[in-house]
């Protein structure tokens, strides 16, 4: 009799054990149906969350780890009983049903502590409207969960860029060498034009380090800003200038040693072949001063950026 009842006891502790993990389930969850009841209406949906990052139980706090679909769109036990008519009962990520504020508050609610959002209630993107899912989206097995790659997923909204990226001289970044967010933080910063740098000289310098110095000879342009002369997403002149020498040195230096007047008849080679009526030729101001970003150069030389 007492084998029986030791018998007894052991073959219903694991059902014990079982029911009470439910029974705190369902506490800590309540109003839940369960995947397999969203999977049962949403196959295709099911099927790309499966996909997705967000399905992972090798992730600590993921969705798959929670309440799987749930975890973002809510309890769906109200979503079931009204028989999911026009998304009833849940929340659904569209624009008609959320507003931006309300689909990213879904998403911080995970993804606060991530160091790339910590400023994201002060970028751009936030206060033009513009929420997580415009650019990311959970049923997806895309790197970072992005609806399209860099930089056509960025063209979408800023077409200005896309068509400066069309002129002759442009970054590599349709090539794919050089990406939209090796410049720019999406998440929100402390930069101007959520560059990822405190500075525009300060960024472009990851890159070109040669050009940051220190020079025994500075050029003023270059210490104030690498853009005075530079358009960083693409120009029709070389080596992304705004506009091509010598009209673009002119734009400072219009009368400092090299007169900056139009050019008449007298400044050609008509009449005796003298120095000063050559002025038509080899009018590149970077011929000759080539250490235009700086110079170690001596006297004079160094000073006028001479080669």
């Amino acid at each position: 009799m007492r084998k029986f009842l030791v018998f007894l006891f052991l073959s219903s502790f694991p059902i014990f054990l079982v029911g009470s993990l439910m029974s705190g389930e369902t506490q800590s969850s309540e109003g839940t149906v369960g995947i397999a009841t969203c999977k049962a209406c949403h196959p295709k949906y099911y099927e790309s969350y499966a996909a997705s990052i967000h399905s992972k139980k090798a992730i600590p706090d993921s969705p798959a780890n929670k309440d799987g679909c749930e975890s973002c769109h809510g309890p769906g036990a109200a979503h079931l009983e009204k028989m999911g008519s026009g998304g009833a009962g849940i929340f659904i990520f569209s624009k008609k049903l959320a507003d931006a504020e309300q689909k990213s508050a879904r998403c911080l609610s995970c993804h606060s502590e991530t160091p790339r959002i910590n400023f994201w209630d002060m970028g751009r993107h936030r206060a033009a409207g513009i929420s997580c899912d415009n650019c990311h989206t959970v049923h997806s097995g895309t790197p970072k969960n992005l609806k399209a790659r860099q930089p056509d997923l960025c063209f979408i909204c800023h077409l200005s860029i896309r068509a400066q990226q069309n002129k002759q001289s442009h970054h590599p970044i349709k090539e794919g060498k050089v990406k939209c967010t090796d410049c720019h933080d999406s998440h929100g910063g402390f930069g101007t034009k959520m560059i990822a740098a405190n500075s525009a000289n300060e960024l472009c310098y990851k890159c070109h380090a040669e050009k940051r110095g220190p020079f025994f000879w500075e050029h003023p342009p270059v210490e104030e800003n690498c853009l005075t002369c530079h358009a960083p997403h693409g120009s029709n002149h070389s080596k992304l200038l705004i506009d091509k020498p010598p009209k673009l040195c002119q734009a400072c230096h219009d009368a400092a040693g090299h007169p900056g007047t139009p050019y008449t008849s007298f400044e050609t080679f008509r009449g005796s072949a003298t120095g000063s009526k050559n002025r038509m030729f080899a009018r590149g101001c970077l011929n000759c001063h080539s250490n235009i970003h700086g110079s170690m150069g001596p006297s004079t030389r160094g000073q006028t950026f001479v080669r």
